[in-house]
């Protein structure tokens, strides 16, 4: 009897360990094809040149997908599930490369070398004035006549679900001053991030301020208007503009204004009392945390609900409010006002006219660096 007890005991014990080094394998490969997992590519179509242009696609564990091109860095697609679990596409973009040659308001790219407006396109640093595109009547937008958005980006797809582009914006570029080299790098996890990690340095002093310019709509149809969609930024400032869209240099408080979204709050509940609609720069509070949740989006019929979480102190809503029919998407959608709208992480408007504001100069031996993430789930 004591030796058939002690064989059991064997034999268990040799089950035991074969169960732990299944086991141990079995994650080891999990580890392995989460490390692995790479984008794929394809052509997206050619420049006027013939230059090719390609399109990565990033997919995660949980068949969250990101298709980004190298034309501009533009973010075309972002599918994640909606409660019932339905994929659909939540950005504005298109499925070729000619309709972003033929002109949009900047669907998903990477913008630079400024992101927003610098008032009457001109700014001094260090003794010297500098005269910038005027692209936006009398004022600078978002790097120019031919900003970032509009320049073939170098890609290498990556391990770890990631994709790295760089550019180099050559002195002069736009009327900016210094060469400067550019570093963006998407990353999408397996908790449905798209995570954008920004760098550049300089060899002469410049301001610098990039971001990405994603048309979002959580419903997944972009003729199913953004106004029911719930709003949150952890804001109670935000920086008011004249009739240019240019700040004033004053920070005002949200509070018992149309601009308070401090908790969530319809976005067309009030937009009629806001001229325009909003085009605004809201002040972010600060935080002890490296990079906090600043807003959070919700659509109440689909149950999408999305963070954005970064390092910038700024955060630019634009509710549509230049849309007007005349595009269509890649799913034949008409894109009409307020058909999205953007989250722009950022330094502020105007920053090299407003030394009141965070500086958005880099000097030579700096690193420019920021981080946002646009995390996707449902509620």
């Amino acid at each position: 009897m004591k030796k058939m007890f002690a064989n059991r005991i064997k034999i268990n014990s040799m089950l035991l360990i074969l169960l732990s080094a299944v086991m141990l394998v079995s994650a080891c490969q999990n580890k392995n094809t989460e490390v692995n997992r790479k984008a794929t590519v394809e052509e997206f179509g050619k420049m006027p040149d013939g230059t090719p242009v390609q399109l990565y696609t990033l997919e995660n564990a949980s068949g969250m997908q990101v298709s980004i091109t190298n034309y501009g860095g533009t973010v075309t697609s972002i599918v994640v599930p909606d409660k019932e679990g339905i994929m659909e596409n939540v950005v504005l973009g298109f499925d070729n490369l000619d309709d972003y040659l033929a002109g949009t308001p900047y669907f998903g790219a990477i913008i630079g070398r400024y992101g927003n407006r610098i008032g009457k396109a001109t700014f001094s640093l260090d003794g010297e004035t500098y005269e910038l595109n005027a692209n936006d009547g009398d004022n600078h937008l978002h790097g120019g006549n031919v900003g970032f958005d509009k320049v073939l980006w170098n890609a290498e797809i990556g391990d770890n679900n990631t994709i790295t582009f760089s550019y180099l914006s050559e002195d002069g570029e736009e009327g900016y001053p210094g060469n400067l080299d550019i570093t963006v790098v998407y990353t999408l996890t397996d908790a449905n991030e798209l995570k954008i990690d920004y760098e550049a340095v300089t060899d002469k002093a410049t301001p610098v301020n990039l971001t990405n310019h994603s048309y979002f709509n959580l419903s997944g149809d972009p003729e199913s208007l953004i106004l029911d969609h719930e709003l949150m930024m952890d804001a109670d400032g935000y920086t008011p503009v004249d009739a240019g869209l240019i700040p004033t240099g004053e920070i005002a408080e949200v509070e018992g204004t149309p601009f308070d979204f401090t908790e969530p709050y319809e976005i067309g509940a009030r937009i009629d009392d806001v001229e325009g609609g909003y085009d605004h720069n809201w002040v972010l509070n600060e935080s002890a945390e490296e990079m906090p949740v600043v807003a959070t989006l919700h659509d109440p019929q689909t149950g999408r609900f999305m963070e954005v979480l970064t390092t910038e102190p700024g955060l630019q809503f634009y509710s549509g409010n230049f849309l007007d029919g005349t595009l269509t998407g890649s799913d034949g959608s008409v894109y009409n006002k307020h058909a999205a709208l953007c989250l722009e992480t950022q330094h502020f408007p105007d920053s090299p006219n407003k030394p009141e504001f965070p500086s958005t100069i880099l000097n030579p031996g700096e690193t420019y660096s920021t981080s946002t993430i646009y995390r996707f789930s449902t509620k």
